[in-house]
């Protein structure tokens, strides 16, 4: 039997203010975006940054705590898995998007610099299989 394994971990600064809503069910369901940056020199010398931009989901308690705790600017560890949703909108437009699911957050910045403290680790648990209400 074989076994595949889809897991990102990332660290990054949010884009914006977390967003929660609800699904019809009642199931808090939270979404951010988290820019990570990278840099490197090309053989001649030349510096070059690159930033990339993820969309991130949490569900459940964890939606509750990251709109709660996170503000844009803030710095956090995101640990889940990549989900590709696809939709048809009301002119029958086709859409695709990938987004990150959310099974751990942790908040980097100190409270000096608008987070909460270092280290603060936290989990969900729950199944993270709802439907989405946006």
């Amino acid at each position: 039997m074989s076994r595949g394994l889809n897991k990102v971990m990332i660290i990054g600064h949010l884009g914006r203010d977390p967003e929660m809503r609800y699904t019809p069910s009642g199931r808090p369901v939270t979404t951010f975006t988290v820019a990570t940056t990278r840099s490197w020199n090309t053989a001649d010398g030349e510096k070059h940054t690159e930033t990339e931009w993820f969309n991130v989901v949490a569900w459940g308690n964890l939606a509750e705590i990251c709109k709660q705790y996170l503000t844009k600017g803030q710095q956090v560890y995101i640990e889940g898995r990549l989900q590709t949703r696809r939709w048809e909108d009301s002119d029958n437009n086709k859409h695709t998007t990938v987004e990150i699911v959310a099974s751990e957050m942790m908040m980097l910045n100190d409270r000096r610099e608008g987070g909460s403290q270092p280290g603060n680790d936290l989990t969900e648990t729950d199944d993270q299989s709802e439907e989405y209400p946006f």
